[in-house]
């Protein structure tokens, strides 16, 4: 991201805003959809994340920084929103996968792995993503979602699981 452009942003240039959201809208849209299934949904924690960056970004003292930071922000938001609608976690003697269409069609439509964690239900899907690809500690994954830290690693080997059944099951 372009310093400049940033920095017309931190004194509200609405025109450098817009070119800020076109650059992210794409890549933290793909960070809202990996927890969260819901367009919807997805649209509303855009609107909030893009609502924070550019009220936010004042604060921000590293201008380097900023792509991390508003990732971090759509994160949370995407957290908030799991939060305020209580996130299902599923027991481990649960026989779960959640299907909207199929499996196949899905995973040859995505042409990627991570379109398997449509399938895994939003609080295990959260905790997956936590931890396996934004590299939080069990430890922070249970203050962020207000569990225990037992749970989010029984959740995390729920969605293993889970995935190396749909990965068996689709011979990938």
């Amino acid at each position: 991201m372009e310093r400049e452009l940033l920095i017309e942003c931190q004194r509200s240039n609405r025109s450098a805003q817009r070119k800020v959201y076109e650059t992210m809208a794409g890549k933290l849209y793909s960070v809202c959809r990996r927890y969260l299934k819901n367009d919807e949904d997805i649209e509303e924690v855009l609107a909030d994340t893009f609502y924070k960056i550019f009220t936010k970004i004042r604060q921000l003292q590293n201008l380097d920084t900023f792509e991390g930071w508003a990732k971090k922000i759509a994160v949370n938001e995407c957290l908030q929103k799991l939060r305020a609608t209580k996130a299902q976690f599923v027991s481990m003697d649960d026989d779960f996968v959640e299907t909207s269409g199929s499996l196949s069609e899905s995973i040859s439509f995505e042409k990627d792995i991570l379109s398997l964690l449509n399938f895994l239900p939003e609080g295990c899907r959260a905790i997956f993503n936590l931890f396996a690809i934004e590299g939080y500690p069990h430890k922070e994954i249970a203050s962020m979602l207000s569990i225990s830290e037992g749970t989010s690693k029984s959740q995390l080997n729920f969605a293993r699981k889970k995935l190396q059944e749909l990965l068996v099951n689709q011979n990938i």
